[in-house]
């Protein structure tokens, strides 16, 4: 999530604050034009009512086509401020977000559907207010392994909900560990913090395991040279945690796939079955619940 280098392409922050403006514009025309007459009953039918006793007739007759059935009025409703705060952010922010316009609406598409949901990334980064405002009243969490890169954002952005984690596998480390996740022990699903597979990170905060995530990206650790901490056990444990949940799906995000770890490993551990989409860097995967059919296997 954090950029290696600075990026200032115009376009693309453009795009970003449009995305965030028809966000804001939907959540407005939904609120304003809710059905009023629900909870609110129109006063020309209530003075119908109180009138019947004295005209009879008048309750046989059908409500005027004059009613109005929404309120004159529109109501008035604030911004949400996760909304809010994004759009300045991005408004004033000279530095682009790492994922692409394409990259970002593959994401975006399955938030429309499921926000506000529990969304699970795995680095922190220029993009994260984004991703917690398009998940509007949901739970945004974010993994990151660089401590003072957390304590530079939380100055800018204290709403954001980030853990420090620590990665204790590298880069060069990827080849020993793809083998040892083909072994059996790496196959039984079960909760990550009592798996027996190498693989399987085990020291993230306790809420991280409690919560069944809906969507999960993985576009962290830093992964880009071989003494860098990698993404094996990462997409290994995303993989874990989506086939641990009761029932349902989880909707998990591989960035970075043009690069030999992400694109090995996310084919390996979220299986080409569960494969959705390939937009750019970007490889999307659903994975199902694997403990509400006994019997199924870890790749289909």
């Amino acid at each position: 999530m954090r950029p290696s280098k600075i990026q200032t392409s115009i376009n693309l922050k453009l795009i970003l604050i449009c995305f965030l403006c028809l966000l804001l514009f939907l959540l407005v025309f939904k609120s304003n034009f809710t059905p009023f007459q629900e909870n609110h009953p129109s006063p020309i039918l209530e003075t119908h009512v109180s009138n019947s006793t004295s005209t009879p007739a008048a309750e046989e007759q059908p409500p005027s086509r004059d009613c109005p059935s929404l309120p004159l009025t529109p109501t008035c409703t604030k911004t949400p401020p996760s909304l809010a705060q994004a759009l300045v952010h991005y408004a004033t922010l000279n530095i682009t977000p790492q994922q692409t316009f394409s990259e970002i609406s593959v994401s975006l598409r399955v938030l429309q559907k499921k926000a506000p949901c529990n969304f699970l990334v795995f680095g922190l980064g220029h993009d994260s207010l984004m991703w917690t405002a398009l998940n509007h009243g949901g739970r945004t969490i974010f993994l990151e392994e660089d401590k003072s890169w957390i304590e530079q954002i939380k100055q800018k952005l204290p709403s954001l909900e980030s853990y420090h984690v620590v990665y204790d596998s590298k880069v060069h480390q990827a080849d020993e560990l793809m083998e040892v996740g083909m072994g059996e022990e790496c196959k039984v699903v079960v909760d990550p913090r009592f798996s027996k597979c190498k693989l399987s990170l085990k020291g993230f905060p306790n809420e991280v395991y409690d919560v069944e995530w809906d969507l999960i990206m993985v576009d962290a650790p830093t992964g880009y040279h071989d003494e860098a901490p990698g993404r094996m056990s990462a997409i290994y444990t995303a993989g874990l945690m989506a086939r641990n949940r009761e029932d349902g799906e989880t909707d998990v995000f591989v960035h970075d796939v043009d690069r030999v770890v992400e694109d090995k490993f996310s084919k390996a551990f979220l299986c080409e079955g569960y494969f959705r989409e390939q937009e750019g860097r970007i490889r999307h995967f659903t994975i199902p619940s694997h403990r509400t059919r006994s019997g199924r296997s870890f790749c289909p």
